[in-house]
């Protein structure tokens, strides 16, 4: 089951036009911060229109020239996961604070139904990866890679990571190249359910993970996942951070309460079995990723360890948190958005200079949760605080 990239790349046609030149326990005793948020930037990038219904599901990625590239999923035939979709494009000269008004494409809407769900990262050749969903069918949704040679002006053709057609989902900012150079990509394979003749909630979780910067991929084996409460475990839209003993681990949203974790000592081949984390949360997934400056953890997620009965399920409050042990513990909780109609998830996560930027979506469940994205800048101090 290996996805062959032996080759030269193939350039596609598509090139950007002139305006790219131009431009895990909570403590106790921690409370939420609920006072006003000095220095913290909200941007509502991307707010739906009448031919653009939902914007959603991005990422980051610096560039040489010091320009920050987010790409994002433009949907344009309604605002389902299954609706039509493109990849698009905005940048960002100063460090996040202000981005430009105008889309450049991306990549062309190539899926039977969409492309979405983007994560980016800068290879330690200095190439760029651009990974994202094709989704071409309730039976085929699988990841797919493209390098960019020159910062992202143009892209090779798309190879698949996974061989065999699935559905498999893998969320935005999830693929990781861990200290060993290994590109790891943590997804969730859905099988059909022939009953509803859709696919089945209970992700069977595994990564899939390249040691040629993306020319052969393999699957890893996977994830133990024990019985909750008799009913079975329901694991979905995993994600992964390595530790600093080389371990990784993994975080599941689930509808059990909590992210469930999971622990690889091998670089993501095997797996501890699932166990449920203070990581209190609905059914939403959850960000992590290490903060160069300072190597703590930082924990974005929609905290539901003490909430009203009226909150519980929505994918509100919007909360981080820091681990300054690997993800034992969390602490200096705090609330980013409190909003009790307003739906944060999917959050693509960067530091620029001293600054994290969050990509989110940022909706309005009334009106529709994932159809707005907004850029969070945060000062890294201010976590601290």
């Amino acid at each position: 089951m290996q996805c062959s990239l032996v080759g030269t790349w193939a350039r596609t046609a598509w090139t950007l036009p002139l305006l790219f030149a131009s431009l895990p326990t909570l403590h106790a005793a921690d409370s939420l911060v609920t006072k006003e948020l000095p220095g913290v930037d909200k941007i509502r990038l991307l707010p739906p229109t009448e031919n653009n219904p939902r914007n959603s599901e991005g990422d980051f990625i610096e560039l040489r020239d010091g320009r920050v590239l987010f790409v994002y999923s433009h949907f344009t035939g309604g605002g389902s996961d299954h609706a039509a979709a493109h990849l698009a494009g905005r940048f960002s000269s100063d460090g996040g604070k202000t981005w430009s008004e105008e889309d450049v494409p991306i990549v062309e809407n190539e899926g039977g139904m969409n492309v979405m769900s983007v994560s980016l990262l800068r290879l330690d050749n200095g190439d760029i990866a651009l990974f994202y969903l094709v989704k071409n069918s309730l039976t085929d949704c699988r990841p797919a890679m493209r390098i960019s040679s020159d910062e992202a002006k143009t892209w090779s053709e798309p190879k698949m990571c996974i061989a065999e057609p699935g559905y498999n989902v893998m969320n935005n900012d999830r693929a990781v190249q861990l200290q060993s150079g290994r590109i790891v990509l943590p997804v969730a394979l859905h099988p059909n359910d022939p009953q509803t003749k859709s696919f089945d909630p209970k992700g069977i979780v595994r990564c899939h993970y390249s040691d040629d910067s993306g020319k052969t991929w393999q699957p890893g084996e996977v994830a133990p996942a024990p019985s909750a409460d008799g009913k079975g475990l329901t694991l979905q839209e995993p994600g992964l951070v390595q530790l600093e003993d080389g371990r990784c681990m993994m975080f599941c949203r689930t509808p059990h309460g909590s992210q469930y974790l999971s622990y690889s000592s091998d670089e993501g081949k095997t797996w501890t079995a699932f166990e449920p984390s203070e990581i209190h949360s609905p059914v939403s997934p959850a960000t992590i990723e290490r903060i160069p400056s300072t190597g703590d953890l930082l924990l974005v997620w929609n905290n539901h360890a003490n909430v009203t009965p009226e909150i519980r399920g929505r994918r509100t409050p919007y909360n981080a948190a820091i681990s300054r042990d690997e993800g034992r513990t969390w602490e200096n909780v705090k609330t980013l958005e409190d909003d009790p109609h307003g739906w944060y998830c999917y959050t693509a996560m960067a530091f620029v200079d001293d600054h994290v930027l969050l990509g989110h979506c940022a909706g309005d469940r009334r009106t529709g949760g994932l159809n707005t994205t907004q850029i969070t800048r945060i000062p890294v101090q201010w976590l601290y605080e």
